[in-house]
């Protein structure tokens, strides 16, 4: 018996003890050890804890905010070629009526060479296309599309740009380079060209191309945009942490001198400063506590003198007795109390609060 429950109390102990090493590592969590040990019924907790455990460990520590992974569907996206850039016309160039037919001869050739397959050939005839009317949007366009036939996406995307230049409201450059934007994964700049190209032109086979195709683009780009803002709004409240910002309805503890700088450019602050040894102090703080929670749209901070030290001697403190409480906003100075008289600190507080209104 006695064995048993030393096994079940080192069973419960180490358990206790890989718990809280995966909650400060959240990524353990997907690990193919933790992973097994989950499958064979040695983990019991759900996947919402889990979930919790790593957004805890994101808004504790400030050094690093650990992205999840997007499960996005990549079954279509192909590396990007290597190639060197394909030759492009010379904009400045005089095009003749000469050059236009010539030109209208060899894309000719090209469509001729991409119903048969042949799109090597098909290129070689509309980069000539391309040399003799080089501000063809058309021909930039036609030829993305068989570089995309020829999964290519990094050139289509090059010459849907060149269409896009010399013809703004090309639908076809939008469709190639919103095709050729999904090919590399660009989901997000993806959707965009995608429903652009809808707009300008809605022709019944662009438009089951289209909708054939938004069908992984639309999820994907949705999943990244949410993604995205999740985690701006998670680095934009650590930076907010790391630059002073307060906890409403907490007393906050400064540990240094920069440290309270930066906090008092928040809104309306209170500082009060103690120290351990403090009989009064003792007597303060947990009146201190409440009027926190009471006032939350007041920042509430606390000094430990004897902890920082260069505080309590720089100005404006200039500290001699303790507790004491200054009253600040923006900045700027609005009273002082030195004592231990909560009615006292209530009343200054009262007097300068409604101004805290106007933030």
């Amino acid at each position: 018996m006695v064995l048993f429950l030393l096994d079940q109390w080192i069973t419960g102990f180490y358990f206790s003890l890989g718990l809280a090493v995966c909650r400060r590592f959240p990524r353990l969590v997907t690990s193919p050890v933790v992973q097994t040990f989950r499958l064979f019924g040695g983990w019991n907790e759900s996947e919402e804890d889990m979930a919790e455990a790593k957004t805890s460990f994101s808004a504790e520590h400030d050094d690093e905010i650990v992205e999840s992974d997007i499960e996005l569907d990549n079954s279509d996206v192909v590396e990007p070629e290597e190639d060197a850039p394909q030759l492009m016309g010379d904009p400045t160039v005089e095009v003749t009526d000469e050059n236009r037919d010539a030109a209208q001869s060899e894309k000719s050739k090209a469509l001729d060479a991409i119903s048969e397959g042949k799109f090597s050939e098909a290129i070689d005839h509309l980069t000539r296309a391309i040399v003799l009317n080089p501000t063809s949007a058309i021909l930039y366009a036609t030829r993305a599309g068989v570089f995309l036939k020829m999964k290519k996406p990094n050139a289509a995307i090059r010459d849907a740009d060149a269409a896009l230049q010399f013809k703004p409201d090309s639908a076809k450059g939008y469709k190639a380079r919103g095709l050729a934007r999904a090919m590399l994964g660009q989901w997000e700049e993806a959707a965009v060209d995608l429903h652009q190209a809808s707009k300008l032109d809605y022709e019944e086979e662009i438009g089951s191309m289209l909708k054939k195709t938004t069908v992984q683009v639309e999820p994907n780009a949705k999943r990244i945009g949410e993604h995205r803002r999740k985690y701006e709004r998670l680095r934009k409240q650590r930076e907010l942490r790391k630059a002073g910002a307060l906890k409403d309805g907490k007393v906050i503890s400064v540990e240094s001198g920069r440290e309270l700088e930066g906090k008092m450019k928040e809104r309306m602050v209170m500082v009060y400063f103690t120290a351990k040894w403090c009989g009064p102090c003792r007597y303060m703080g947990p009146v201190y506590t409440k009027m926190a929670a009471e006032n939350p749209r007041v920042a509430f901070l606390k000094v430990d003198i004897d902890e920082a030290t260069d505080v309590a001697a720089s100005s404006p403190w200039n500290i001699s007795a303790v507790p004491t409480f200054f009253l600040l906003k923006h900045g700027k100075l609005l009273d002082k109390f030195v004592g231990a008289d909560p009615t006292t600190l209530q009343r200054m507080l009262s007097l300068h609060s409604s101004s805290s209104d106007d933030d």
